[in-house]
């Protein structure tokens, strides 16, 4: 006798069996029995297909910042910019820049609003810091090498990067290096304590919860009114969110210029809560020698630079702005400004034989980005503004201080 049940699929109006019934229940996600209409659209596959996977309706997935919901059998997605742009990272690395680019995993999921938001943090210079007289040096001009590290000359006492994470505080951690750096080379080598910028975020009056960007003038008066303990004694909070991120440490003032801690380290396991200050600021010339001569003689400086989106992708080279394939749309054109410590310069030559000569400059995005933390960038033509605002101060040291 024939079974009715391998007959062809139209002859089944009588016969339901246990494939049929697990097929069905894939393809719509309904249960269905004997007597069911296979005529209908029942053996549709509903949902929608992404990469040779099958996903239900209404399914979210997420590409890289981007969300896109399954909705009537098609994707519909969100359409915000990116800060990993995979195209720019084809452009930058098959175009003749002068660097390569690199996805990070750190910034990927994030848009380019977050990485403006959360990566830099430092405001635009305000009008006082603009009109601050830039100061020109009165020694005579040494002859410059065409290669200079601040660690090189000083090693030991210059600090590296540290990592600000989503924290948009570059204003306090390239004012706080600056600032750790200039105090050992001052004293010598004697204090050679990296300073803390969570003592800044956390402290400074105006910028309390500091996270959501700072301004340098703000931070170097804190330095010089307040001033700041050790990275050690003060470390960096794991969740700068956190609403028990109120500041932990308070001084006071001996009445000769001087403040000494009121309060134990944050980090118990650090007993030294020195208290480190800085003198005013100064504005340094914008021309390329002097800053030069600035570094070598007094040791690594402030700048502030605008960033856009390709310079979040840098990985070695020396870095140029390079104009994204969409810069014609507006929804590209925008860039933010970010502090970093000048440390050193180079010269090298490039693939035609020229000269090109760079910035050695420290980042405040942690070791695994760039070179090492750090990144090289073009000297002397003020690329994206890195040579227009150069700020450094002088350790405040007493008597006692002096080496």
């Amino acid at each position: 006798m024939t079974d009715p049940c391998r007959q062809p699929l139209e002859s089944l109006d009588f016969c339901y069996s246990e494939k049929i019934w697990m097929e069905q229940m894939y393809f719509t996600g309904r249960e269905v029995g004997p007597g069911a209409d296979f005529s209908r659209n029942d053996t549709i596959l509903q949902g929608c297909f992404r990469n040779g996977q099958h996903f239900e309706e209404g399914s979210i997935i997420k590409e890289n910042c981007n969300s896109c919901t399954c909705s009537g059998q098609q994707w519909k997605c969100s359409q915000h910019i990116c800060l990993i742009q995979s195209e720019l990272i084809e452009w930058v690395n098959t175009g003749d820049y002068g660097w390569t680019a690199q996805n990070y995993s750190q910034f990927w999921g994030m848009t380019l609003e977050e990485g403006f938001k959360y990566r830099l943090g430092t405001l635009p210079p305000s009008p006082t810091l603009l009109s601050m007289n830039e100061m020109t040096t009165s020694l005579p001009m040494t002859d410059l090498p065409e290669f200079f590290v601040a660690s090189y000359k000083w090693p030991g006492w210059i600090h590296g990067p540290l990592d600000q994470k989503n924290c948009a505080a570059s204003w306090a951690f390239s004012t706080a290096s600056v600032a750790a750096d200039r105090i050992a080379i001052q004293s010598k080598g004697r204090y050679t304590a990296n300073l803390s910028p969570q003592n800044l975020i956390s402290c400074c009056a105006k910028n309390r919860h500091g996270c959501n960007s700072g301004s340098i003038d703000r931070a170097w008066w804190f330095l010089r009114k307040r001033g700041l303990v050790s990275h050690a004694c003060y470390p960096l909070f794991k969740n700068q969110n956190a609403t028990n991120n109120e500041c932990a440490m308070a001084s006071r003032s001996d009445g000769r210029g001087k403040r000494h801690a009121t309060k134990p380290c944050p980090n118990n396991t650090e007993k030294s809560n020195r208290i480190y200050q800085c003198s005013p600021p100064y504005r340094v010339s914008s021309k390329e020698t002097e800053i030069m001569q600035e570094i070598m003689q007094n040791g690594p400086v402030q700048a502030i630079m605008k960033v856009r989106e390709d310079f979040f992708h840098y990985k070695a080279g020396i870095y140029r702005h390079v104009a994204s394939i969409n810069e014609e749309s507006e929804k590209y054109r925008k860039f933010q400004t970010h502090a970093v410590k000048l440390t050193g310069w180079g010269t090298l030559r490039g693939a035609q034989g020229q000269k090109e000569k760079f910035w050695i400059a420290a980042n405040s995005w942690g070791k695994a980005w760039g070179e090492n933390g750090y990144f090289r960038i073009l000297r002397g033509v003020n690329e994206s503004d890195i040579e227009k605002l150069i700020i450094a101060a002088w350790g405040h040291l007493t008597s006692s201080d002096e080496p």
